[in-house]
């Protein structure tokens, strides 16, 4: 099944807690990049954390649109 399949066996079948598993679970070898809170617990914005979340963004839509070179 395709991940477009699944997906679509997902929409139809939402209580297929084992579909939804698979859906959004992370192969094997794939590289996770973990990013720092945006807020304390306390709601307070964190500055310095925020710019990190904007660069990454900001990287990932460069790359995503072949600018792969700007950054």
């Amino acid at each position: 099944m395709t991940k477009a399949e699944l997906k679509a066996y997902v929409l139809q079948h939402r209580d297929d807690i084992k579909a939804i598993r698979s859906l959004f679970r992370i192969p094997p070898g794939v590289e996770l990049k973990r990013y720092p809170p945006v807020c304390t617990e306390d709601g307070v914005p964190i500055p310095e954390n925020i710019r990190i979340m904007e660069q990454a963004i900001q990287e990932r839509v460069a790359l995503d649109n072949g600018e792969s070179d700007r950054y």
